[in-house]
């Protein structure tokens, strides 16, 4: 099977998780949802992206097809768990306890908040940053806010200030 052909069966199965899911949450909250516009151009490590406003959600072609069941069977969910939580809250926290609900009770999946595909085919170049712990690969857009002196990063786990790692320790 070529890839466009290929590609379109995925399309197809994204959107019958898609028509599940907003089954599934129709019933569970007893009120319809608006069906979402659903395209495929999220670029980078994204697998995918909801614009709440819009009711759209935007999902990565190239991990779509290189990680199709995992991705049908969790990103798709995922992604319009936020649309269903924006449809019945408002704006929230977007991992907060609305959206793990509905992935859990609604949906019956774990509320994973990140994928864990390969990336290698859809990153691109990225620069050697260092903390007071580890080794950080940031992209091109983070190196040359820091270049530009536009922006400061911050390691998650010691809190310490990213430098370039070929920069030597004050």
């Amino acid at each position: 099977m070529d890839q466009q052909t290929r590609f379109r069966h995925l399309k197809m199965q994204v959107q019958r998780k898609l028509n599940d899911c907003l089954q599934k949450s129709e019933q569970f909250f007893d009120r319809t949802f608006a069906v979402p516009t659903v395209s495929y151009e999220v670029r980078g490590v994204k697998a995918g992206v909801a614009y709440l406003q819009k009711n759209t959600i935007k999902f990565n072609r190239t991990l779509l097809l290189e990680n199709p069941t995992e991705f049908v069977n969790q990103v798709v969910p995922h992604e319009l768990a936020h649309l269903i939580v924006y449809q019945l809250f408002g704006r929230v926290k977007p991992h907060g306890e609305e959206w793990q609900s509905v992935m859990t009770k609604v949906f019956q999946l774990p509320a994973e908040t990140c994928h864990r595909f390969d990336v290698t085919s859809v990153q691109g170049k990225t620069f050697a940053y260092r903390c007071g712990c580890r080794i950080h690969r940031l992209s091109v857009r983070r190196h040359n806010k820091i270049q530009r002196e536009r922006a400061v990063y911050l390691c998650q786990i010691c809190q310490g200030r990213l430098v370039p790692a070929d920069e030597i320790c004050p």
